[in-house]
């Protein structure tokens, strides 16, 4: 079969508007919409996105037991219409009309919404390309439901932590432009990797906060690397950002926003 590509998909959606409740999209074989179920005050929006229909809805009826408010659809078109008005989105990897590691990076090209791969993929490989592709966190099937649960709920708090915020940052000669992911250092563009610009920004929301090692690989690795990774993008982020004051070292705890 031939796949559309999904940011094809992305680049043809219609200019946003007022954001509706969670959305049932029209003609979508196998959609679970939202029905009488009333969610808690505490629930979430979650999207699920599977081809298999009966798995789909069982998730679906679980998580609105849980309290969530849940909609099922089985296309990874479907998915990137839908995401921008859920707080969750659980997608599988094997989807009829696009490759399910695809659906992940368009998402997280365009949306900070917390994705986590549900997925009968159980190689380590397939673990890693998940990640790097940019979901949050990465479960196996079969898997308990426990589990996935207190996997949401982990992932929930990792992501209300972060701002949901400035779309600029400014911090002395430092200016972030979160939606173009640009940065500028006394007027002059500083070319950064996908996660060395993930890290900087993390730092920046909270400049006057000294992030935990701990906090700063599951926000912006999901626990999936080691310790070495935050000093290797620690270091290659002060060569690039031309000095090494502008993230301060606090032995023994993390890191911080300098402004030298």
């Amino acid at each position: 079969m031939t796949h559309t590509s999904a940011q094809a998909l992305l680049d043809t959606r219609p200019p946003a508007g007022p954001a509706p409740a969670v959305p049932r999209p029209a003609g979508e074989p196998g959609a679970t919409g939202h029905g009488a179920a009333v969610s808690m005050p505490s629930g979430r929006r979650v999207l699920v996105v599977d081809a298999d229909t009966a798995c789909a809805d069982s998730l679906v009826t679980q998580l609105r037991r849980h309290g969530h408010e849940a909609l099922g659809v089985r296309r990874g078109g479907a998915a990137l219409r839908a995401h921008e008005d859920v707080d969750l989105v659980l997608l599988d990897l094997e989807l009829p009309d696009l490759d399910g590691l695809e659906v992940c990076r368009a998402i997280r090209a365009v949306s900070r919404v917390p994705v986590i791969i549900v997925t009968a993929r159980a190689s380590e490989l397939d673990c890693v390309l998940g990640l790097q592709a940019g979901a949050d966190d990465y479960v196996a099937k079969p898997y308990g439901l426990r589990e996935l649960m207190a996997r949401i709920e982990a992932v929930m708090r990792r992501a209300e932590w972060q701002p949901a915020a400035a779309r600029e940052i400014r911090h002395g000669r430092l200016h972030i432009d979160v939606g173009s992911r640009e940065v500028l250092v006394g007027g002059e563009e500083v070319a950064l990797t996908r996660k060395e610009f993930d890290l900087l920004c993390l730092l920046a929301s909270h400049p006057d906060t000294v992030i935990p090692r701990k906090q700063l690989l599951q926000q912006v690795w999901g626990d999936s690397w080691s310790r070495r990774t935050v000093d290797t993008h620690v270091s290659s982020l002060r060569g690039k950002l031309g000095d090494s004051g502008w993230i301060v070292t606090v032995r023994g705890v993390g890191f911080m926003l300098g402004n030298p």
